[in-house]
Protein backbone atom coordinates (compact mmCIF):
# COMPACT_ATOMS: atom_id res chain seq x y z
CA UNK A 1 0.00 0.00 0.00
CA UNK A 2 2.98 2.00 -0.11
CA UNK A 3 2.33 3.32 -3.85
CA UNK A 4 -1.58 4.15 -2.60
CA UNK A 5 0.40 6.85 -0.09
CA UNK A 6 2.43 8.17 -2.43
CA UNK A 7 -0.29 8.67 -4.74
CA UNK A 8 -2.47 10.18 -2.81
CA UNK A 9 0.49 12.74 -1.65
CA UNK A 10 0.64 13.40 -5.02
CA UNK A 11 -2.80 14.19 -5.81
CA UNK A 12 -2.88 16.45 -2.26
CA UNK A 13 0.16 18.29 -2.92
CA UNK A 14 -1.39 18.99 -6.75
CA UNK A 15 -4.35 19.82 -5.67
CA UNK A 16 -2.53 22.61 -3.16
CA UNK A 17 -0.74 23.53 -6.30
CA UNK A 18 -3.61 24.25 -8.20
CA UNK A 19 -5.06 26.34 -5.40
CA UNK A 20 -2.15 28.22 -5.21
CA UNK A 21 -2.36 29.07 -9.03
CA UNK A 22 -5.58 30.20 -8.89
CA UNK A 23 -4.82 32.38 -5.90
CA UNK A 24 -1.96 33.62 -8.28
CA UNK A 25 -4.01 34.19 -11.52
CA UNK A 26 -6.23 36.87 -9.95
CA UNK A 27 -3.09 39.13 -9.91
CA UNK A 28 -1.12 37.77 -13.23
CA UNK A 29 -1.47 37.26 -16.00
CA UNK A 30 -1.67 33.85 -17.11
CA UNK A 31 1.02 33.98 -19.70
CA UNK A 32 3.43 35.94 -17.46
CA UNK A 33 2.01 33.38 -14.28
CA UNK A 34 3.50 30.05 -16.57
CA UNK A 35 7.01 31.91 -17.48
CA UNK A 36 7.65 33.11 -14.15
CA UNK A 37 6.43 29.51 -12.78
CA UNK A 38 8.40 27.27 -15.27
CA UNK A 39 11.90 29.33 -14.59
CA UNK A 40 11.52 29.49 -10.47
CA UNK A 41 9.96 25.10 -10.72
CA UNK A 42 13.47 24.80 -12.87
CA UNK A 43 15.37 25.85 -9.83
CA UNK A 44 13.44 23.48 -7.73
CA UNK A 45 14.23 21.26 -10.52
CA UNK A 46 18.00 20.60 -10.26
CA UNK A 47 18.33 18.06 -7.64
CA UNK A 48 16.48 15.56 -10.75
CA UNK A 49 19.63 16.60 -13.05
CA UNK A 50 21.89 15.22 -10.65
CA UNK A 51 19.78 12.07 -9.95
CA UNK A 52 19.34 11.73 -13.77
CA UNK A 53 21.91 9.61 -15.92
CA UNK A 54 24.40 12.02 -17.82
CA UNK A 55 23.54 12.68 -21.59
CA UNK A 56 26.63 12.40 -24.07
CA UNK A 57 24.71 14.50 -26.61
CA UNK A 58 21.35 15.89 -28.56
CA UNK A 59 18.99 11.93 -29.14
CA UNK A 60 16.17 11.41 -30.97
CA UNK A 61 14.66 11.00 -27.87
CA UNK A 62 15.15 14.74 -26.46
CA UNK A 63 14.17 15.90 -29.71
CA UNK A 64 10.63 13.93 -29.55
CA UNK A 65 10.76 15.00 -25.49
CA UNK A 66 11.74 19.03 -26.38
CA UNK A 67 8.41 18.76 -29.01
CA UNK A 68 6.57 17.28 -26.70
CA UNK A 69 7.23 19.73 -24.86
CA UNK A 70 6.06 22.69 -26.88
CA UNK A 71 3.31 20.98 -26.86
CA UNK A 72 2.81 20.68 -22.90
CA UNK A 73 3.83 24.36 -22.36
CA UNK A 74 1.15 25.08 -25.02
CA UNK A 75 -1.78 22.84 -22.94
CA UNK A 76 -0.14 24.77 -19.43
CA UNK A 77 -0.75 27.95 -20.58
CA UNK A 78 -4.19 27.21 -21.46
CA UNK A 79 -4.87 25.66 -18.56
CA UNK A 80 -3.57 29.08 -16.86
CA UNK A 81 -5.97 30.44 -18.90
CA UNK A 82 -8.93 28.41 -18.29
CA UNK A 83 -8.72 28.87 -14.53
CA UNK A 84 -8.10 32.56 -14.51
CA UNK A 85 -11.45 32.68 -16.58
CA UNK A 86 -13.75 29.63 -15.30
CA UNK A 87 -14.09 28.99 -11.79
CA UNK A 88 -12.04 25.74 -10.91
CA UNK A 89 -15.10 23.48 -9.95
CA UNK A 90 -15.76 24.12 -13.72
CA UNK A 91 -13.03 24.12 -15.17
CA UNK A 92 -11.19 20.99 -13.69
CA UNK A 93 -13.69 18.11 -14.34
CA UNK A 94 -13.39 19.50 -17.69
CA UNK A 95 -9.77 19.09 -18.06
CA UNK A 96 -10.00 15.64 -16.48
CA UNK A 97 -11.71 14.28 -19.59
CA UNK A 98 -8.46 13.67 -21.35
CA UNK A 99 -8.30 9.82 -20.92
CA UNK A 100 -11.05 9.72 -22.29
CA UNK A 101 -10.14 10.89 -25.36
CA UNK A 102 -6.78 9.08 -24.97
CA UNK A 103 -8.23 5.95 -24.76
CA UNK A 104 -10.37 6.33 -27.97
CA UNK A 105 -7.01 7.90 -29.97
CA UNK A 106 -4.97 5.30 -29.02
CA UNK A 107 -7.85 2.93 -30.03
CA UNK A 108 -7.87 4.80 -33.67
CA UNK A 109 -4.07 4.99 -34.25
CA UNK A 110 -2.22 2.68 -32.03
CA UNK A 111 -4.70 -0.20 -32.35
CA UNK A 112 -5.12 -0.22 -28.58
CA UNK A 113 -8.36 -2.50 -27.45
CA UNK A 114 -10.97 -1.48 -25.86
CA UNK A 115 -13.15 -3.75 -24.06
CA UNK A 116 -16.38 -3.33 -22.42
CA UNK A 117 -15.08 -1.60 -19.31
CA UNK A 118 -13.67 0.78 -21.15
CA UNK A 119 -16.63 1.81 -22.96
CA UNK A 120 -18.43 1.93 -19.83
CA UNK A 121 -15.69 4.35 -18.36
CA UNK A 122 -15.89 7.10 -22.01
CA UNK A 123 -20.07 6.46 -20.95
CA UNK A 124 -19.24 7.67 -17.48
CA UNK A 125 -17.14 10.21 -18.18
CA UNK A 126 -19.36 11.77 -20.85
CA UNK A 127 -21.98 11.98 -18.75
CA UNK A 128 -20.60 13.54 -15.62
CA UNK A 129 -19.26 16.46 -18.66
CA UNK A 130 -22.97 16.24 -19.61
CA UNK A 131 -24.03 17.13 -16.44
CA UNK A 132 -20.95 19.56 -15.78
CA UNK A 133 -22.59 21.49 -18.38
CA UNK A 134 -26.37 21.78 -17.87
CA UNK A 135 -27.66 25.19 -17.66
CA UNK A 136 -31.04 26.02 -15.84
CA UNK A 137 -33.72 26.44 -18.01
CA UNK A 138 -32.11 25.13 -21.11
CA UNK A 139 -34.48 21.84 -22.06
CA UNK A 140 -32.63 20.86 -25.00
CA UNK A 141 -31.04 17.60 -24.61
CA UNK A 142 -27.50 18.42 -26.72
CA UNK A 143 -27.31 22.11 -25.49
CA UNK A 144 -25.51 20.72 -22.75
CA UNK A 145 -22.29 19.55 -25.70
CA UNK A 146 -23.29 22.42 -27.59
CA UNK A 147 -22.69 25.00 -24.69
CA UNK A 148 -18.81 23.30 -24.19
CA UNK A 149 -17.93 23.80 -28.22
CA UNK A 150 -19.89 27.11 -28.82
CA UNK A 151 -19.03 29.30 -25.97
CA UNK A 152 -15.87 31.43 -25.99
CA UNK A 153 -14.54 30.58 -22.75
CA UNK A 154 -14.07 27.13 -23.20
CA UNK A 155 -11.89 27.56 -26.01
CA UNK A 156 -8.54 27.19 -23.95
CA UNK A 157 -10.24 24.06 -21.93
CA UNK A 158 -10.91 21.96 -25.19
CA UNK A 159 -7.29 23.36 -26.52
CA UNK A 160 -5.63 22.22 -23.30
CA UNK A 161 -7.72 18.88 -23.26
CA UNK A 162 -6.51 17.94 -26.78
CA UNK A 163 -2.75 18.43 -26.82
CA UNK A 164 -2.52 16.35 -23.09
CA UNK A 165 -4.25 14.23 -25.19
CA UNK A 166 -1.35 14.23 -27.37
CA UNK A 167 1.56 14.33 -25.16
CA UNK A 168 -0.02 11.91 -23.37
CA UNK A 169 0.33 9.61 -26.53
CA UNK A 170 3.78 11.10 -26.56
CA UNK A 171 4.56 10.08 -22.73
CA UNK A 172 3.76 6.74 -23.69
CA UNK A 173 6.21 6.26 -26.74
CA UNK A 174 9.17 8.32 -24.94
CA UNK A 175 8.65 6.52 -21.59
CA UNK A 176 8.00 2.79 -22.83
CA UNK A 177 9.32 2.61 -26.47
CA UNK A 178 12.36 4.83 -26.02
CA UNK A 179 12.93 4.03 -22.71
CA UNK A 180 13.74 7.46 -21.38
CA UNK A 181 14.37 7.08 -17.90
CA UNK A 182 11.94 9.22 -15.30
CA UNK A 183 14.60 11.94 -13.93
CA UNK A 184 15.94 12.40 -17.28
CA UNK A 185 12.39 13.11 -18.67
CA UNK A 186 11.78 15.40 -15.88
CA UNK A 187 14.74 17.43 -15.98
CA UNK A 188 14.86 17.97 -19.59
CA UNK A 189 11.11 18.69 -19.69
CA UNK A 190 11.47 21.56 -17.12
CA UNK A 191 14.43 22.92 -18.61
CA UNK A 192 12.45 22.72 -21.88
CA UNK A 193 9.53 24.31 -20.56
CA UNK A 194 11.69 27.33 -18.95
CA UNK A 195 13.56 27.74 -22.57
CA UNK A 196 9.97 27.49 -24.34
CA UNK A 197 8.57 30.24 -22.35
CA UNK A 198 11.32 32.72 -22.08
CA UNK A 199 10.96 33.04 -26.01
CA UNK A 200 6.85 33.53 -25.67
CA UNK A 201 7.72 36.03 -23.01
CA UNK A 202 10.52 37.61 -25.30
CA UNK A 203 8.35 37.65 -28.31
CA UNK A 204 5.34 38.88 -26.81
CA UNK A 205 6.69 41.49 -23.94
CA UNK A 206 10.28 42.18 -25.33
CA UNK A 207 11.29 42.10 -21.72
CA UNK A 208 12.43 39.34 -19.63
CA UNK A 209 11.55 41.76 -16.69
CA UNK A 210 8.74 43.08 -17.52
CA UNK A 211 6.43 40.00 -16.00
CA UNK A 212 8.14 40.35 -12.64
CA UNK A 213 7.43 44.10 -12.30
CA UNK A 214 3.60 43.78 -10.73
CA UNK A 215 5.17 40.92 -8.23
CA UNK A 216 4.38 41.75 -4.46
CA UNK A 217 5.63 39.24 -1.25
CA UNK A 218 2.14 37.55 -1.25
CA UNK A 219 2.37 36.85 -5.44
CA UNK A 220 5.88 35.68 -4.41
CA UNK A 221 4.62 33.58 -1.77
CA UNK A 222 1.93 31.85 -3.85
CA UNK A 223 4.80 31.01 -6.66
CA UNK A 224 7.29 29.35 -4.38
CA UNK A 225 3.97 27.32 -2.58
CA UNK A 226 3.45 26.66 -6.34
CA UNK A 227 6.88 25.55 -7.63
CA UNK A 228 7.27 23.19 -4.57
CA UNK A 229 4.05 21.48 -4.09
CA UNK A 230 4.78 21.03 -8.21
CA UNK A 231 8.27 19.32 -7.66
CA UNK A 232 6.49 17.27 -4.32
CA UNK A 233 4.17 16.06 -6.33
CA UNK A 234 5.60 14.89 -9.29
CA UNK A 235 8.15 13.27 -7.18
CA UNK A 236 5.88 11.32 -5.43
CA UNK A 237 4.18 10.35 -8.44
CA UNK A 238 7.22 8.81 -9.93
CA UNK A 239 7.92 6.84 -7.00
CA UNK A 240 4.17 5.80 -6.74
CA UNK A 241 4.91 4.25 -10.56
CA UNK A 242 8.06 2.72 -9.42
CA UNK A 243 5.75 0.36 -7.40
CA UNK A 244 2.37 0.17 -9.14
CA UNK A 245 1.12 0.34 -12.37
CA UNK A 246 0.93 3.86 -14.48
CA UNK A 247 -2.97 3.67 -14.94
CA UNK A 248 -3.58 3.47 -10.85
CA UNK A 249 -1.66 5.50 -9.71
CA UNK A 250 -2.95 8.32 -12.16
CA UNK A 251 -6.43 7.27 -11.23
CA UNK A 252 -5.80 7.92 -7.82
CA UNK A 253 -3.82 11.04 -8.53
CA UNK A 254 -6.99 12.17 -10.17
CA UNK A 255 -8.47 12.57 -6.07
CA UNK A 256 -6.85 15.97 -6.31
CA UNK A 257 -9.43 17.23 -8.55
CA UNK A 258 -12.11 17.13 -5.95
CA UNK A 259 -9.90 17.99 -3.40
CA UNK A 260 -9.67 21.32 -5.45
CA UNK A 261 -13.26 21.49 -5.94
CA UNK A 262 -14.02 20.83 -2.06
CA UNK A 263 -11.41 23.45 -1.11
CA UNK A 264 -11.63 26.03 -4.20
CA UNK A 265 -15.16 25.85 -4.50
CA UNK A 266 -15.23 26.91 -0.40
CA UNK A 267 -12.58 29.49 -0.65
CA UNK A 268 -13.25 31.49 -4.01
CA UNK A 269 -17.46 30.79 -3.32
CA UNK A 270 -17.78 29.42 -6.60
CA UNK A 271 -21.75 28.85 -7.65
CA UNK A 272 -23.20 25.30 -8.42
CA UNK A 273 -20.65 23.44 -6.15
CA UNK A 274 -22.79 20.33 -5.45
CA UNK A 275 -23.50 19.60 -8.92
CA UNK A 276 -20.03 20.68 -10.30
CA UNK A 277 -19.13 17.78 -7.33
CA UNK A 278 -21.73 14.97 -8.63
CA UNK A 279 -20.34 15.41 -12.41
CA UNK A 280 -16.97 16.02 -10.85
CA UNK A 281 -17.33 12.50 -9.25
CA UNK A 282 -18.84 10.76 -12.17
CA UNK A 283 -16.21 11.72 -13.95
CA UNK A 284 -13.50 10.64 -12.02
CA UNK A 285 -15.64 7.18 -11.56
CA UNK A 286 -15.15 6.50 -15.51
CA UNK A 287 -11.30 7.65 -15.26
CA UNK A 288 -10.93 4.89 -12.39
CA UNK A 289 -12.99 2.55 -14.61
CA UNK A 290 -10.35 3.08 -17.56
CA UNK A 291 -7.45 2.93 -15.07
CA UNK A 292 -8.59 -0.72 -13.73
CA UNK A 293 -8.84 -2.22 -17.27
CA UNK A 294 -5.98 -0.85 -18.49
CA UNK A 295 -4.57 -2.21 -15.34
CA UNK A 296 -6.37 -5.63 -15.94
CA UNK A 297 -7.64 -5.36 -12.53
Amino acid sequence: MIWFVLAFLSALFSAFSTLAEKKSLFSLDALDFSYIISVVTLLFSIPFFIASPPQTGITVSLILLFIKTILSAGAFWCVMLSMKNLELSEALPLLAVSPALVAVLAFVFIGDNLRFGDWAGIFLIVAGTYILEIKKGAFEIFAPFKNIFRSAKYVYVLTAVVLFTITSLMDRVLLKGYKLPPYTFMAYQQLFYALIFVVIVLAKRKNLIHPFKNMNREIWLMIFLVAIFTVIYRFTQIAAIKLAPVALVLAVKRISVLIAIIIGGKLFKEKNLVRRLIAALIILAGITLLASQASGV
